[in-house]
This record gives C-alpha cells, sequence and structure tokens, in this order.
C-alpha cells in the first residue's frame, strides 16, 4: 500500500518558498511597478534606493508591486465607471482585472495546507474570519455557501469578494481583518501583505469602491476554474492621450519608456510561459507515473481477486471433503477431524484478509481515480492560462511593434524639428545682422536730423526777422486786387465798388477813379 501512494516532496527551506511565490505571481522582482501619473512603468531596482541594504528583499518588493497594482486597478476602475454612467455587470473588464489583482493580494504569503494532492493555497480561510469579528458579514458567509455552483474555496473566496463589493463593505470588512493581526498569522506569513502596512493602504484605497453601483450574477459563472491572470495591458496610455499632454522630446521619452516597460513585461511573460510550460511537462509525468501506479493497483486486483477465488474453491472442497470423510467413517479418529477444522479456520482467515486487502485497493484505485481527474483539471487549467499568457504575448508584441514605428516616426519628426530648429536659427543670426545695421543706420539719421534741427535754428535766428517782412508784403500782395476797368492794382479799400463793364454785363469791381469816370460818362450818356 505504502507503494502505490504517491510520495509527497520533502518540505523546502525559505527561499525556496520565496522563490516558488514569486514564480506563480504575475509581477516581477527585478523590477518595481511605480504609479508615474497615468503611467505604469516598470524601474530597475538598481536606480531605485528602496532599502539601504545592497540587496533588496524580494518580498518586500512583490509588497509594493501588488500595493501599486492595486491602486491603478482601483483608480480605472472608478474613472471608467463614472465615465460610463450606469451599473457595472460581471462582463464588465476593468471589473474583473479588480478581482485579479485583489485575488493575488490576498494570496500572497498564504501558509501552505498539505492534502493528498499536495499543498494547496486557500485565502477563504481569512475571509471566514469576518462573520466572527463582523455579524453584518454572516449573511454574505451564508450566501456563499449555498451556491450550488462552488465546490472549491477559491471559488468561494470569489464569490465573498463580489458580494462583498455589491454591500458596499469590502472597504470595512478588509479594515476589520487586517487589524486582527494574531488570528491573521494563522494563514499568513509574517512578512505576508496582509500583515504589513501595504495591506492597510489597500484597505483604505477600497473606499473609493463604495460610490461604484455593481450587480453581479454569480449562478451561470466558473469561479472555481476561472485563471487569474493580471493583464497589464489596461494601464499603458493609448498614443492620442500621450501626444495631447507632451510634445518635443518628452513624447518621445514617454514613448521609448512605454517600449522598455513592454519589453520587460514581454520577456516575464515569456517566463512566465516557460514555467507553466515546465509545470505541465511535471504534471504530465506524474500523470504518467500515477497511470503506471493505476495499472499495477488493477493488475494487484485482478490477482487477488483470482487468488480469492482459489481460496473459495479450496475451502469448499476441503468441507466437501470433511463431510465424505465423517459420513463415511464414524468413528475416524478425532485428532484428523481437529486439523481439518483447523485448516477450514485458517482459510477463513485468510480469506477475510484478502477480501480487507481488497477492500483497501479498491479505495485506493478510487483514490487514484479521483486523483487523475483532479490533475487533468489542473492541466486544462494550466493550458487555459499559457493559452492566455501566449494571447497577451502576441498583444504585448503587436504593440511593441506600434510603439517602434511610433518611436522611429518620432525620431524623424524630431530631426526634422532640428533641422527646422537649424535654419531658423541661422535666419535669426541674419535678421540679428540686418537689426544692428539698421540700428547703425538709425543712429546716423538721428544725428543727421539733429544737424539739420539745429542748422535750420540757426537760419531762423538769423534771418527770421527779414522772413517776417517778406511775410507781411506777400500777404499785403495777396490781399491786392486788379480793377477790371484800368487794369490797374489797387487796394481792398479802393476797390469796393462795383459797375457793369461795356465788356461785360455782370458787375465788377473797380477802383475809385474809375468808378467816378464810369459814372460820370453813364450819366452823360442818354441811353
Amino acid at each position: 500500500m505504502s507503494d502505490l501512494t504517491p510520495q509527497s516532496e520533502a518540505p523546502t527551506p525559505t527561499t525556496d518558498k520565496i522563490t516558488q511565490a514569486a514564480r506563480e505571481t504575475i509581477y516581477l522582482c527585478n523590477f518595481r511597478v511605480s504609479v508615474d501619473g497615468e503611467w505604469l512603468c516598470l524601474r530597475e531596482l538598481n536606480d531605485i534606493s528602496l532599502t539601504p541594504d545592497p540587496e533588496p528583499d524580494p518580498i518586500a518588493i512583490e509588497r509594493l508591486n501588488l500595493m501599486n497594482m492595486a491602486k491603478l486597478s482601483i483608480k480605472g476602475l472608478i474613472e471608467s465607471a463614472l465615465n460610463l454612467g450606469r451599473t457595472l455587470d460581471s462582463d464588465y473588464a476593468p471589473l474583473q482585472q479588480f478581482f485579479v489583482v485583489m485575488e493575488h493580494c490576498l494570496k500572497h504569503g498564504l501558509k501552505s495546507k498539505k492534502t493528498f494532492l499536495g499543498q494547496n493555497k486557500s485565502f477563504w480561510g481569512p475571509l471566514e474570519l469576518v462573520e466572527k469579528l463582523t455579524p453584518e458579514a454572516g449573511e454574505i458567509t451564508a450566501s456563499v455557501k449555498d451556491l450550488p455552483g462552488l465546490k472549491t474555496p477559491l471559488g468561494r473566496g470569489r464569490a465573498w469578494l463580489r458580494l462583498a463589493l455589491m454591500q458596499k463593505k469590502l472597504s470595512d470588512y478588509m479594515k476589520t481583518i487586517i487589524n486582527r493581526k494574531d488570528l491573521l498569522s494563522e494563514f499568513y506569513e509574517p512578512n505576508a501583505l496582509m500583515m504589513e502596512e501595504e495591506g492597510a493602504v489597500i484597505a483604505g484605497l477600497l473606499v473609493g469602491l463604495n460610490v461604484i453601483d455593481a450587480n453581479l450574477c454569480m449562478k451561470g459563472e466558473d469561479l472555481d476554474s476561472q485563471v487569474g491572470v493580471i493583464d497589464f495591458s489596461m494601464y499603458l496610455k493609448d498614443g492620442a492621450h500621450s501626444s495631447k499632454s507632451t510634445e518635443g522630446d518628452g513624447q518621445i521619452t514617454a514613448i521609448l519608456d512605454q517600449k522598455n516597460y513592454v519589453e520587460e513585461l514581454n520577456r516575464h511573460l515569456s517566463a512566465s510561459v516557460n514555467n507553466l510550460q515546465a509545470k505541465v511537462d511535471a504534471l504530465e509525468k506524474s500523470n504518467t507515473k500515477l497511470t503506471e501506479e493505476l495499472a499495477v493497483a488493477n493488475n494487484r486486483i485482478i490477482s487477488l481477486q483470482e487468488e480469492l477465488e482459489r481460496v473459495k474453491e479450496e475451502s469448499s472442497y476441503v468441507v466437501e471433503s470433511s463431510r465424505k470423510a465423517s459420513r463415511a467413517d464414524g468413528t475416524a479418529n478425532g485428532q484428523v477431524f481437529g486439523e481439518t477444522r483447523k485448516q477450514l479456520k485458517e482459510e477463513t482467515q485468510l480469506r477475510l484478509d484478502v477480501e480487507k486487502e481488497l477492500e483497501v485497493q479498491i479505495g485506493m484505485k478510487q483514490e487514484m481515480e479521483l486523483s487523475m481527474k483532479m490533475l487533468e483539471k489542473d492541466i486544462c487549467e494550466k493550458h487555459d492560462a499559457l493559452v492566455e499568457l501566449r494571447q497577451q504575448l502576441d498583444e504585448m508584441r503587436t504593440l511593441n511593434h506600434e510603439l517602434s514605428i511610433k518611436s522611429h516616426s518620432s525620431e524623424a519628426g524630431a530631426k526634422q524639428k532640428s533641422d527646422i530648429i537649424s535654419r531658423l536659427e541661422e535666419k535669426t543670426n541674419q535678421m540679428g545682422s540686418i537689426i544692428k545695421q539698421l540700428e547703425s543706420r538709425c543712429k546716423k539719421v538721428e544725428r543727421e536730423r539733429d544737424l539739420a534741427d539745429e542748422a535750420n535754428r540757426l537760419f531762423k535766428q538769423e534771418f527770421g526777422d527779414k522772413i517776417e517782412s517778406l511775410q507781411e508784403e506777400v500777404e499785403q500782395l495777396r490781399r491786392q486786387r486788379q480793377c477790371k476797368n484800368c487794369s490797374g492794382v489797387f487796394c481792398e479799400n479802393c476797390m469796393a465798388n462795383e459797375l457793369p463793364l461795356p465788356s461785360s454785363i455782370n458787375p465788377e469791381h473797380v477802383c475809385d477813379v474809375c468808378y467816378s469816370q464810369l459814372l460820370q460818362q453813364y450819366a452823360s450818356s442818354p441811353s
């Protein structure tokens, strides 16, 4: 029986546990996820001094990564929900990613529980504590236990998170269990996220989700077999938004940062795919080994059944022979009868032992079949996760290609702008030289104007009186008029009279002498 049971692996040291936990998660240990405005970026730990130690603690980096991812997912969920303006359902992508991030936060640093199928980690145990600490949570726990489609603790924990979000009590419940670290120490390691201050920060961030209305139907969902993978592409900035927020060199730097991040994420997803492929290979090997052990157990059961049939035949033959001997010779020796009875008892005991061993082998066969089914289900889940990661890897490659194209176009635009700037600088220098020449000419013209003003002033000072007398004479000349009769030039006073002349019908200005002569002439003439 001990040969047929699968051998469990020996407990590994603490460093192996840390390495295994780091491989099971999506976040990186050599990089730190940081929130820069609306950016999700990874920065090398060599450039960031998190601790004074030369080698940073990978568990602390994991906690910081999960806290930053929680900030991004909660912020994105609130903004998208407010922009959407309606009740959220189960198919809403930001809401699904929020539950995936919360699941990773609750799984971080969980203590493993040994079962028949190996080590198992589930965050349903800590969530059950809320019922004891807060009576209001008893309704949620009872509803989760009454759901018909949930068969695993993981599925019950996921359902509990969804019901708590719909009740708008998720932040209160998380604060309640985080404050009782004495109870959480039974389920978590001392350096887990729920045992450190990052857990309290996440619980405070969950308060903002109280403004969201969600209506989640869990009866049709398969919460037991869902694969929780964080989709980092949802938190990357798109090109349109970045073009509005940055110009010139800042835009090129942002695109290069996104490109570097996508390359790092691409390499990390490749490593995750390789790790999952290795796990699938190990599960296939263990599946093959269990199949062989099941075949050996079946052969053993068949042989035991054959041996049981043979023992039954021998016991029946011994009973018949003893009956015939007792009938044929009633006075036979009692010692022979006793030996026959003793042999019958031994055969009966052997039969009972064989039946017990057969029952044990049948139970082991059922356990083997159950473990085979669970392993097949686990392989299917790993395969689905592998397919999803490959899809994300393809999307990341496409995004990387687009970012490379954008970076090349930005570099070409930057070169064009630099050429334009150089030409503008040359024109600026030329205009500067022209402005200097114009300034020198302007100064020269101002000096000439000053000289002309000075000469004009001296000229007026020297010839001012003569000019005034000449102006008066000209004015007098302008005021004098010509007599239309004698053509003489007289002043206005002498030209005040008007008479019609023989040469014109209309009256004309004439001098006083001509006026008197013309009057005499007109008076002497009868007509």
